[in-house]
């Protein structure tokens, strides 16, 4: 797919001597849902900052559809749209004229007719007279979103944009995001809902410490990174694991009537039948079994926290490109 967002050797190193960014390299493609998950002080906000040109980097470059942020500021930030994780608009405003004022200052004629939709799609349409400072904060927060549209960017950041609002929220604007997906814009997404990353990304990028940890495809991270877990219940219970099933990871529960197997998908047929197998041969039975398989969340928990399964399965093995 085409990049349309490229990030190379960014750092940011402010006068205090904090280092938020360390040579970050980065490239987001064209029509994507990228998230950018990191704990808090990871640095997502001030990469976004940079990319939008409200901080400016220390060093590296970056481009938009091919457009320097520095060298071609105008160009590159009209591709750009931004909701931000504050609540920073005109209190005394109508949602019609700060939503239109913004669109304007990006250089586009008026059309009525997109903001109307851009305000109906977000369910603004009602309160498009209401000045700001009647709305409630859920609503506020769907007017940073239609400010953020007004002028028609090609790539749109929010940044943490479900938090603190209500579940009706959520779920308009991942219907808006999927929309504008499928019109061809691309999406860059920080969150401490993980479940979201989960369900709407295309790929997966984790920062901490200001470093760019991996950049993968949701999929092949899952598969990658997520461990697995066989439980099967036993026929009969068992008061330790038999020397010759020593060489599998095995975990037998105090009970003794539950062995669970913990693996990684790569081999998972051959390896569950070649386990059981052994488990026969044995003298093992059981009655039933299940699967699980840990979730993004429990992945990004142990990558963040440097966990060395975690990092030598994955650091090494994924890229930022």
């Amino acid at each position: 797919m085409q990049t349309i967002l490229s990030i190379e050797n960014l750092s940011k190193v402010y006068a205090s001597g904090f280092r938020a960014l360390s040579n970050v390299s980065l490239d987001i493609r064209r029509g994507e849902i990228f998230a950018l998950l990191g704990p808090n002080g990871a640095g997502k906000t001030t990469l976004i900052s940079i990319i939008c040109g409200i901080v400016n980097a220390s060093e590296g470059r970056v481009r938009v559809a091919g457009h320097d942020i520095v060298a071609d500021y105008r160009s590159a930030r009209s591709l750009i749209g931004l909701v931000p994780q504050e609540l920073t608009t005109d209190a005394f405003e109508t949602v019609w004229a700060t939503v239109s004022f913004s669109r304007g200052l990006f250089g586009k004629p008026a059309n009525p007719a997109y903001v109307e939709r851009v305000l109906r799609d977000l369910s603004l349409w009602e309160k498009r007279n209401n000045k700001i400072i009647t709305l409630s904060g859920g609503m506020k927060r769907r007017v940073l979103i239609a400010k953020a549209l007004a002028h028609e960017p090609q790539v749109l950041f929010l940044d943490e944009p479900t938090a603190g609002v209500d579940v009706e929220l959520r779920r308009d604007m991942w219907e808006l995001v999927r929309g504008l997906k499928a019109n061809g814009v691309t999406i860059i997404l920080t969150t401490h809902y993980i479940d979201e990353a989960e369900e709407m990304a295309d790929r997966i990028g984790v920062i901490n410490a200001g470093e760019i940890m991996l950049v993968e495809h949701k999929d092949v991270l899952m598969r990658k990174l997520g461990r697995k877990q066989l439980t099967l219940q036993l026929e009969a219970q068992l008061s330790a694991i038999p020397a010759a099933l020593a060489s599998w990871n095995l975990e037998l529960a105090e009970s003794g009537t539950e062995l669970t197997y913990t693996y990684d998908s790569e081999n998972e047929r051959n390896d569950i039948i070649a386990l059981l197998k052994n488990l026969s041969e044995a003298g093992i039975g059981f009655t039933d079994l299940q699967t699980k398989q840990s979730s993004l969340e429990e992945i990004f928990v142990s990558l963040v926290r440097k966990d060395p399964m975690a990092t030598a399965t994955g650091k090494g093995e994924v890229s930022a490109r």
